[in-house]
């Protein structure tokens, strides 16, 4: 008889007896043609897992993705670096602003450090020009009024007479002197005029005292305050050079005057006016009353208001003018 094989009928071997049976070998599975039917991968069905039972569950992954917006088009964008970037810029600006703030606070105290020490050179220069400006600087030939004159008119003065500098001890009447005196006397330089006609002469007169800012601030508000200069016995001094139409140019022959305290420099300014016929003026007027409109005064009348107001403005400009330069910073 032929040999019988492993697992044919009757070659099984009797168990004995309490053996325990050997368990049924598990058949082999068929293999099937793949399903035209089956689901796409990626989609769920509802057959078991194809993956085998002994492979552990593979563990998701997540991602935390940036969150995404839209931009003016409606186009996506990512918000995580938009945000980055509004954090980069708000940093720029701080950064930016604090140096704009900073620069502008240096900025102003610089200037305005810079702008209290040019008015403090400005003072001290105007207090040098008397020894270091020509007279004739100060003190022009000639000087043109353009409108200075009553109703507008120009106006022409001619130089006749410079006094030489000196003290105040003599060139103010004692009630005048005493209301200047706190303010000092450092120099007194004066120069007579005469107009166009030479019917009118007039004296101005450049005070340079020897107080700071502060002094000639105090000195000017007390005259505003208590109206010194329209007061006729604080009048200057004429100064009346011989051999000259002034030479009659006396204490009783002023009609008309002006004192004007300067504060951005150390220097009082002032003009008298009169007839150069050497006529007595009864009643004297301050330049701005004989100035003001209507005002019907013989002195008014004659201009000899404008006269003194006139000069001394003129004056004045030329002293600001040649302080100026000294104080100016090359570009």
């Amino acid at each position: 008889m032929p040999p019988r094989t492993a697992g044919e009928p009757g070659t099984e071997r009797p168990s004995l007896a309490g053996e325990p049976e050997p368990e049924p070998e598990p058949k082999p599975r068929p293999r099937t043609e793949p399903d035209r039917d089956a689901v796409p991968s990626g989609r769920r069905s509802d057959g078991p897992d194809p993956a085998p039972s002994w492979a552990a569950p593979a563990r998701p992954y997540v991602s935390l993705g940036e969150p995404e917006g839209y931009d003016g088009l409606a186009r996506p964008r990512r918000l995580g670096r938009r945000l980055r970037a509004r954090t980069v810029a708000a940093a720029v600006c701080l950064v930016l602003g604090l140096g704009l703030v900073t620069g502008a606070v240096t900025g102003s105290w610089l200037a305005g450090d810079a702008g209290a020490g040019g008015a403090r050179n400005a003072f001290a220069a105007a207090g040098e020009l008397w020894h270091s400006t020509p007279v004739d600087q100060l003190f022009p030939p000639t000087v043109e009024g353009v409108g200075a004159g009553p109703g507008g008119a120009d106006r022409t003065w001619t130089r006749i007479a410079v006094a030489p500098d000196a003290t105040c001890a003599r060139a103010f009447d004692p009630l005048l002197r005493e209301t200047l005196a706190p303010a000092g006397c450092a120099r007194l330089l004066r120069a007579t005029y005469t107009d166009a006609t030479r019917s009118h002469v007039t004296t101005v007169g450049l005070l340079f005292t020897e107080a700071d800012a502060p002094a000639m601030a105090d000195l000017a508000a007390r005259f505003e305050r208590e109206h010194l200069g329209s007061r006729t016995d604080l009048m200057p001094l004429p100064y009346a050079a011989e051999g000259t139409v002034a030479a009659g140019f006396g204490a009783r022959q002023r009609a008309a005057w002006t004192v004007s305290v300067l504060t951005d420099a150390p220097v009082v300014v002032y003009a008298v006016s009169g007839w150069a016929d050497a006529r007595t003026v009864a009643e004297p007027q301050p330049a701005e009353a004989a100035m003001a409109p209507g005002a019907a005064s013989a002195v008014a009348q004659a201009g000899l208001g404008h006269e003194a107001q006139g000069l001394a403005d003129r004056v004045e400009r030329a002293l600001r003018a040649h302080a100026r330069p000294a104080t100016e910073r090359p570009s």
